[in-house]
């Protein structure tokens, strides 16, 4: 199905990014999913990851440590607790952003704490070798 849909993500401090996508991958609670036009009506956590959005002239990936994503056929907002578009970010940031996360991991009291926490260790060390690159 050819066309758009308006992506929006939201984070506490500000809307960081507003577009007409044609595509997005989310990584999902229940696993990784594709979001096209016209898709059905969904509302999933997001575990941390990268959000790849396909835009018309343009790819853009969003690292997002935690939140909410609501799809309907006409669109997609993204409430994400703390986000950031990977090639606008410092490697600074992205070295702050993985000592806090290695931090967290020593005082998470549940299983569920640490396995979303050493997710978003993987995806950082991972962002981290790809800036490096």
């Amino acid at each position: 199905m050819a066309g758009t849909f308006k992506f929006e993500l939201v984070s506490p401090e500000r809307v960081l990014m507003a577009a007409d996508a044609e595509q997005a991958v989310v990584p999902g609670a229940e696993g990784e999913f594709t979001v096209l036009p016209g898709h059905a009506p969904v509302i999933s956590e997001i575990l941390p990851g990268v959000i790849h959005v396909t835009l018309p002239n343009a790819k853009k990936a969003i690292y997002v440590k935690a939140g909410f994503i609501e799809v309907n056929p006409e669109a997609v907002t993204v409430l994400a607790a703390h986000a950031f578009i990977i090639d606008e970010v410092d490697p600074r940031q992205l070295e702050n952003e993985l000592a806090a996360a290695e931090l967290a991991l020593k005082e998470a009291k549940d299983d569920e704490a640490m396995r979303h926490i050493s997710r978003a260790i993987e995806q950082l060390q991972a962002l981290q070798g790809r800036k490096a690159a």
